[in-house]
């Protein structure tokens, strides 16, 4: 952790001093995912809701505030409204024929209620611990598929320069043939229609890279100006054939944030109906009062309580819904768990089969031989030993078969992220 603190904080300053000047930054998979979880901004406000989980707790234990009442005020007095009496100032000449009255007011919750309430909002945190383990979740599938294209995209676009190089290579080799009358213009045309769809086809995946390269900056937090790259790496996968379905279901039924959350809001619901039902008890209201002048004595004090008649309102609806929310919350739990079995299936045979068809055709040497058959096909060309349809031919398909290979490497690379996505944690 200390090494990645320090690389963190050089990583930092570099792409601050830097990021102005277009400089490309090339990262590993572990570096990028390192400063996502420091600097991602949805993340980080993730986590705000946690904090203000533990605030709504903070706010359940409190007491009810006491209330502090003044009325029967008289604002003036005459002789005639209070007769021969007179009223004694309090102190000084403050308060001369002058009455009021204070009360002093406390509601006492009954039935532990606010005992259930903040057991209500701690399984409120739990949940929102479980969403922001859910949003990261997410966060890092997405960041994965972005590296698996920024990856494809980066080995696809030297297929496609390399392409246009040695069409740029012949289109000006035949352009001084037929200056000098030895070839027929059509042939140059022919190359130059070839090189005008490899220029296009740059284009397309120079935007494809320019898109990835802003999902990629959002992630991480960067600037707008600095350009990721993802350095190779030579990554090891797990054979499916030492996977099994009982193990993948068990990992995302244990690991799961979403079924997580469905199995707490039962839980929720349930603290939801205990404090529905302790409603029905009606809260007390102890109060003290003042009465100055208001009635035979002069300074009386009294005592009193107050308490709601559950004569017609007994909380019922809210009861009978609690219940029904509570069913509704163990359906949906059921359904989770049916989702989460299935997803395991689909992602283990999804993974299978994009194991099995990359080691299919990785292990050909064909792949190995046609950056130098491309050379040989090019020179072969340039002496007039093979024709222009055979030169085209070969070079859509070696293009083809290049763009196959890193498909399928593309492929194998995301079928584990969505393997592991689906458990819910890393396939070692």
């Amino acid at each position: 952790m200390r090494r990645y603190g320090l690389f963190l904080i050089f990583l930092t300053l570099f792409v601050r001093a830097f990021a102005r000047e277009n400089t490309p930054l090339s990262l590993t998979r572990a570096e990028i995912e390192y400063y996502f979880l420091q600097h991602n901004l949805e993340l980080i406000a993730g986590e705000m809701d946690i904090a203000i989980a533990d605030a709504a707790i903070v706010q359940a234990r409190l007491w009810e505030n006491p209330e502090l009442s003044l009325s029967e005020v008289n604002l003036w007095s005459t002789r005639s409204g209070r007769g021969e009496a007179a009223i004694p100032p309090l102190f000084g000449s403050f308060g001369k024929n002058t009455e009021f009255s204070v009360e002093l007011s406390q509601l006492i919750q009954t039935a532990n209620k606010r005992g259930k309430l903040v057991r209500m909002e701690k399984v409120s945190r739990e949940i929102a611990l479980a969403q922001f383990e859910e949003t990261l979740r997410g966060l890092k599938a997405e960041l994965h598929h972005t590296i698996d294209e920024m990856l494809y995209i980066q080995d696809y676009r030297e297929v496609v320069a390399g392409q246009i190089r040695s069409l740029t290579q012949l289109t000006r080799a035949y352009n001084r043939q037929v200056e000098q009358g030895n070839l027929a213009k059509s042939e140059l045309l022919r190359l130059q229609s070839a090189l005008f769809e490899a220029e296009s086809e740059w284009m397309e995946v120079e935007t494809s890279w320019n898109a990835l390269q802003k999902e990629m900056r959002i992630l991480l937090n960067f600037f707008p100006d600095v350009v990721i790259t993802v350095a190779e790496e030579d990554k090891a996968y797990r054979d499916p054939e030492t996977l099994t379905l009982s193990e993948l279901t068990d990992l995302a039924l244990s690991h799961r944030a979403d079924l997580r959350m469905a199995g707490l809001q039962i839980r929720y619901m349930e603290r939801s109906l205990a404090f529905e039902r302790a409603q029905r008890i009606p809260d007390i209201t102890l109060s003290a009062g003042y009465d100055r002048y208001g009635g035979v004595w002069k300074d009386f004090i009294g005592f009193g309580v107050s308490v709601d008649l559950p004569v017609f309102n007994r909380n019922q609806g809210a009861i009978q819904a609690s219940r029904i929310q509570m069913e509704q919350s163990r359906m949906e739990n059921d359904r989770y768990e049916k989702i989460v079995r299935n997803e395991a299936a689909e992602a283990l045979s999804n993974y299978t089969l994009a194991y099995d068809f990359y080691h299919r055709i990785a292990g050909t040497s064909l792949f190995e031989q046609l950056d130098e058959m491309l050379e040989i096909y090019t020179r072969n060309l340039l002496e007039r030993n093979i024709s222009m349809l055979e030169y085209i031919d070969f070079t859509e398909t070696y293009k083809s078969n290049k763009e196959s290979l890193l498909s399928a490497r593309k492929k194998l690379s995301g079928g584990l992220q969505e393997l592991q996505y689906t458990v819910g944690t890393a396939i070692k």
